[in-house]
Formats: structure tokens, sequence, C-alpha cells
């Protein structure tokens, strides 16, 4: 490899920009604890800027996943580094959705980005060949799929790890094989280009500043900084709640502020406010509001879920449509 030349067997820079991604990683989920704990407002990071937060650091870090896999290979399949990576990686994706299924049981993590990372090791080896351009549109393919390929037929359980039902299944971390594939793949090409255009070996040769040091440490020991990092983060937030309990409010207005929300990135204001109002009452008069705020409905509810949003999408465009009538009719 070219960056070879440089006398360095990392390069890192690209250490620091996983770091970089990790860092940002605890951020979200630190944001997530306190949301979880009532200090944030229920949906704040799933929606607006929290949620595009997320899938650029899911992005970025999976894109650095391609770019090492390639650089890790490129030349001949390190058949034993690469089975010991892949090994404690299972076991640490296994280890998550075992600690999750006792701690979260509606929502446990049965394919999240460690489990996604140890799928994409295995079929990114088959890409190692292909050139930047075909990597490239196969990434692009793996993004687009979702959008065109959907089908009833993967909304069986067995089948969510592919990423093509019709809903989202029920998990505090999903990140199914498309469309997150495609960023794995659009690294493998990056790193192609990189590799031959020069772009690795002036990357070797620069030299990192000292408060880059805590991001190269962090790179390099990723797996143990994702394991470790949500359980202090957790505890630190446990330990404020016990000190400073956060102000509590009932259930049905932390709902409805959360569908408020959500709602407002693509409808009005009169809309969302018959909608959500709608969405409320059923779920009240149907005992499912605390399943559903826990953040993992069961399957039951989350079927039901899509009725209701059907059900109270039509009465709220019917609202709508009457308050925009009664308006013109007012208008002299």
């Amino acid at each position: 490899m070219r960056h070879r030349a440089a006398g360095k067997s990392r390069i890192e820079a690209i250490d620091i920009a996983r770091g970089a991604a990790l860092v940002a990683m605890a951020v979200y989920h630190f944001g997530w604890d306190l949301e979880f704990f009532g200090y944030m407002d229920a949906g704040t990071t799933v929606t607006g800027g929290w949620r595009l937060f997320a899938r650029s650091i899911a992005t970025s870090f999976l894109f650095l996943v391609g770019v090492s896999l390639y650089l890790a290979h490129e030349n001949r399949i390190r058949r034993r580094a690469f089975l010991k990576r892949l090994a404690m990686i299972a076991a640490a994706a296994m280890a998550i959705s075992v600690a999750t299924w006792f701690a979260f049981p509606q929502g446990f993590i049965f394919f999240g980005i460690l489990h996604h990372i140890a799928l994409a090791s295995l079929l990114g080896l088959a890409f190692l060949r292909f050139p930047a351009w075909a990597l490239l549109v196969l990434a692009a393919g793996c993004v687009a799929a979702p959008h065109f390929l959907s089908a009833p037929f993967f909304d069986a359980p067995a089948l969510w790890w592919v990423g093509l039902s019709t809903f989202r299944p029920p998990s505090n971390d999903y990140v199914p094989l498309v469309p997150w594939f495609g960023a794995v793949l659009a690294g493998m090409g990056a790193a192609r280009i990189a590799r031959d255009t020069g772009v690795f070996h002036v990357l070797a040769l620069m030299k990192p500043a000292r408060w880059h040091l805590p991001f190269i440490f962090a790179g390099r020991h990723s797996l143990a900084f994702y394991l470790l990092h949500q359980p202090i983060l957790i505890g630190c937030v446990w330990v404020l709640a016990q000190l400073w309990p956060p102000a509590v409010e009932p259930v049905e207005l932390r709902f409805t502020a959360a569908c408020a929300r959500q709602c407002a990135e693509t409808r009005d204001a009169a809309f969302c406010a018959t909608y959500c109002a709608c969405f409320t009452n059923a779920l009240t008069t149907e005992n499912r509001l605390e399943a559903v705020m826990s953040g993992a409905p069961g399957n039951e509810t989350q079927s039901r879920l899509s009725e209701i949003a059907t059900e109270c999408t039509m009465r709220a465009e019917t609202g709508s449509d009457s308050a925009q009538r009664n308006l013109s009719n007012e208008r002299p």
C-alpha cells in the first residue's frame, strides 16, 4: 500500500476520524439517556436535528468500517486477523442482545450497529476487488432499496434484519442491512480512490497534534469504547436522577408533545393538533400509551399503531379541509 512508504502500518487520521465518530455517538447516547430519565422531552432524540445527528454518526462510522476493511485486506485477505476481529464483534453483538433483552425486552437490540458491522465485514470481502465506480453504484442501490423494494413479505420477524419491512421494527438500535450497507460499500469505494490518487500516502505523512491523542486512543480501541460508554453514561444520569429528580409531566402530555414535534416536520399546525389529539385519545382508551412511551411497543401494538395513524390521518385531513373551507367562507 502506498501509505506504507511513509513507514507506518496505520494511518492515524483514520483513527482520529473513528474516534471523533465514537465521541459523537456518546454525545447522542447521552441525549438519549437524558430523554429516557425525563430530563428532555419525549421524542427529542428521534426528531429534527437529533435525528439527523444520529444518522450522520451511523453513516460516518459504517463508512469508516468500509475504509478499514479495504485497507486491511486490499492485497490479500488476512484470514487469521479477520476471523479474530469478527469473533470479537459477533460476541459483543450477542452480549448487547442478551443485555438489552433483560433491560428492554420489548425493544431489545436484535440487529444493531455491531450486528451490522459483523455481517457487513463478511459481505464486504466479496466486493474487495470491485472497481470504485461499481462500489459506489452498489452503495447508491443499497440506499435506494427501501424506497422501492419494501414489501409485506419482509414483515416477518425473521427477515427484519434485511431492512425491507413495511414498518420499523421495535428496537432501541436498528441498523438493518439496507440501506446501511451502502455506507460500508461507499467507504470501500472511497478507499480505492484514495489509494489510487495517493491520498492515503499524504494522510500517513500527517503528524497528529496533541489534542488528537484522545481520539486516536478511542479509535484504536473502538469496540471497548462502544461497549463501555453507554453503561457509564446511564450510571451518571442515574446518579443525577437520585440527587435532582426530573420534573415528570403526565404521560399524555409527553406523548402529545412528542407527536407534535415529529408531525411538524412534514405537516401544518392545524393538521398536527387534530392528528396528535386523536392519536393520544386512541392510545389512552386502549391502554397502550405506557407501552408506546416505553419506546418498545410489542408486535401487536406496533401493528395497531399503523391502523391508528391511518385513522387519525383521515380525521385530521378532514378537519383541516373543513377548517380551510370555513376560513375561506369567512373572508369578505
